[in-house]
């Protein structure tokens, strides 16, 4: 007797939340990695660089082998990379499984995000989308609190044990509840299809275009702001502890936002919201900048205000980009992926060749790069988007 399939709504918001079990959970270990190993960065590093390539070879697998082959495939190596990762005695072995398993979360985020597709229409998706992130959101917040929590009691391998045993769970959960979402004939079709039919669709370009930008800006927040907060501005590090996750706080008050925003705006007014909060938010930090450099209270209520914005983009971007290519989703979801990953890995290195040991230059190589990612959020909400809806 089968089981009754898990509703794919309660079984997202886990399997997006893998990415926060990966990554925040992980930041407090690093310090801990580094005295054991003797180093420690290389495996984020290594990880996001995994993450994001990954997703491009994972999208044309999930259109042709369908979604919950690759799901299972991509949990078991993500259970076995936080496994060797635990018992990593090298830190080239630390970086060889935190490579798997930033190649195996983007197998999972990937059919996550395709499934959406085949499972919803496009503006049901958007609602779907939000939903999802607002249980990452949570996970995002609990996961350092409890990842520190768990090295100071039992240490750094404890860690990636909890991650392995995540994963597990997930596992168990899709293997007797997940049924394929792949349209049957879906997948002939989406063998026949090519790349180029996706970068063709300007529905995809644009909201892709949003989500990208969008990262980029919080990408930069994660990166810079120990330095900020910590090194320039003088905060102990428990204090700065408590600035992502009112983060996450405001994030998820956000995307709970989002969906009544689309059910009374629509997509169009909806974003335009989120786009003129992600520039007023970097407008704010950058007057403090400018007139009370060494102030804290500018940069928090700009950070809160951009990340308003940034949970409207985040579930509209992320669905939209996959909504005019229902027999390409996986590819969208890919390509889409990897331009948020490749965007926020290229603006976030070039900011911080403008950080060095002086703090010369202030909070400016955070705050620059996330009133950029205001502006350009502007032209596509004030200029992109209504040129496709009126096309439509």
């Amino acid at each position: 007797m089968r089981n009754k399939p898990l509703p794919f709504a309660l079984l997202l918001p886990l399997l997006l939340a893998a990415q926060p079990v990966a990554t925040d959970s992980y930041l407090p270990a690093l310090p801990a990695i580094a005295r054991a190993l003797g180093s420690a960065s290389a495996s984020l590093t290594v990880f996001v660089l995994a993450f994001g390539i990954a997703q491009l070879m994972c999208g044309p697998l999930a259109d042709r082998w369908g979604r919950r082959p690759l799901l299972l495939a991509g949990l078991a190596c993500y259970v076995l990379a936080g496994l060797g990762s635990a018992l990593s005695f090298h830190v080239a072995m630390l970086v060889a499984c935190r490579a798997l398993q930033g190649a195996a979360m983007a197998a999972v985020l990937v059919c996550a995000r395709a499934a959406v597709r085949d499972l919803y229409a496009p503006q049901d998706g958007l609602h779907v989308m939000a939903r999802g992130l607002t249980g990452l959101g949570i996970v995002a917040l609990a996961a350092p609190l409890l990842g520190a929590w768990v090295v100071q009691l039992a240490g750094w391998r404890w860690v990636m044990a909890l991650m392995a045993a995540y994963a597990s769970v997930l596992w168990v959960l899709c293997w007797r509840g997940f049924a394929e979402t792949l349209p049957q004939g879906s997948a002939a079709k989406a063998s026949a299809g090519s790349v180029r039919e996706v970068f063709a669709s300007r529905s995809f370009r644009v909201w892709a275009s949003v989500a990208a930008s969008t990262y980029a800006g919080i990408f930069c927040f994660l990166l810079l702001s120990p330095m900020v907060y910590i090194e320039y501005l003088g905060l102990s590090p428990a204090l700065y502890g408590w600035i992502p996750a009112g983060g996450s706080l405001v994030y998820i008050f956000s995307t709970m936002a989002c969906r009544r925003l689309l059910r009374r705006w629509g997509p169009l007014r909806t974003v335009r919201l989120g786009a003129t909060l992600s520039l007023v938010g970097p407008c704010i930090q950058a007057l403090g900048c400018l007139l009370a450099p060494q102030a804290v209270w500018p940069l928090l209520l700009g950070h809160a205000v951009y990340v308003l914005g940034h949970g409207i983009h985040q579930p509209c971007g992320q669905a939209g980009a996959v909504a005019d290519l229902p027999t390409q989703a996986g590819r969208a979801v890919s390509w889409s992926g990897f331009g948020m990953m490749a965007a926020a890995f290229c603006v976030g290195q070039v900011a911080a060749q403008f950080v060095d040991a002086q703090q010369s230059h202030g909070a400016w190589p955070m705050v620059l790069p996330m009133l950029l990612a205001g502006v350009l959020l502007m032209l596509l909400a004030w200029w992109r988007l209504p040129r496709l809806y009126g096309a439509r």
